[in-house]
């Protein structure tokens, strides 16, 4: 079998209907693998993205990360539909901007917030996917963790947190079930999405010129670097992958 050739492979990502994720979809998808489009709110995109993708069996499913009942229930309707899952892609997310130095508006409840979901939701799509992903054998999941977790700058500091957490629990967690499962974390920088609000093209570009490469980073990149992370690099668990143009340098 060809290393990129994922036929009979199942993949669900969270947070497929848009940037990062849609991208991921349509590369796994090319190659082969059943994708389930996982949303949040929007079906119609998701719908969207669903039918441009090559081959078939894709479907949508609505999951809600930080909603443990509902993590389960997609849980349930991937065993009932296929019995394992090979690869699971924690892409869903959110944040918002707040100086690192205003913390009058970054109060416990927005900090926990961002931490409940950013890092608590991909724990919840791990932990009631767990014996799908043991059933499949020789499965990963790969968490869009953030250069923020290692940097402390990004977004807002509950992001950072969040992002930390969730580069060391990938640590905890590719130890505890290896050999059956790896853990990877794919961090980027700043993507050419709609992610950070306020985030323009312009601004992008501007950032790119102060990174080593000088080049903006698009969700194709982040893409490309999870479909490595499946295929190639075999011998990796419980580490970092960092695709940002060397912003972090």
């Amino acid at each position: 079998m060809l290393k990129e050739d994922l036929n009979g492979k199942i993949a669900l990502i969270t947070g497929a209907s848009n940037g990062i994720g849609r991208a991921t979809a349509r590369l796994l998808a090319d190659k082969g693998a059943t994708v389930v489009v996982g949303y949040h709110s929007s079906q119609e995109r998701a719908e969207e993205v669903c039918v441009s993708l090559p081959n078939s069996g894709h479907f949508i499913f609505q999951i809600s990360i930080d909603k443990p009942a509902s993590v389960k229930k997609t849980a349930s309707e991937i065993k009932r539909r296929f019995g394992k899952l090979d690869i699971l892609i924690n892409s869903a997310g959110m944040t918002q901007p707040i100086p690192h130095a205003d913390l009058e508006t970054l109060d416990e409840e927005i900090f926990n917030r961002f931490l409940h979901l950013n890092a608590g939701g991909p724990f919840s799509m791990i932990r009631h996917h767990i014996p799908l992903l043991k059933a499949a054998r020789q499965s990963v999941v790969i968490n869009v963790s953030s250069i923020s977790a290692f940097t402390g700058s990004g977004s807002n500091i509950a992001y950072c947190a969040a992002k930390g957490a969730l580069d060391t629990m990938t640590k905890s967690f590719a130890r505890t079930f290896g050999p059956e499962v790896r853990f990877l974390c794919v961090s980027p920088a700043a993507v050419a999405t709609d992610f950070v609000a306020g985030r323009d093209r312009n601004a992008l570009e501007k950032g790119a010129l102060s990174t080593p490469l000088k080049t903006v980073v698009e969700p194709e990149d982040i893409a490309d670097a999870i479909l490595g992370c499946i295929t190639h690099l075999r011998m990796s668990t419980g580490t970092n992958i960092v695709v940002d143009g060397g912003r972090h340098l």
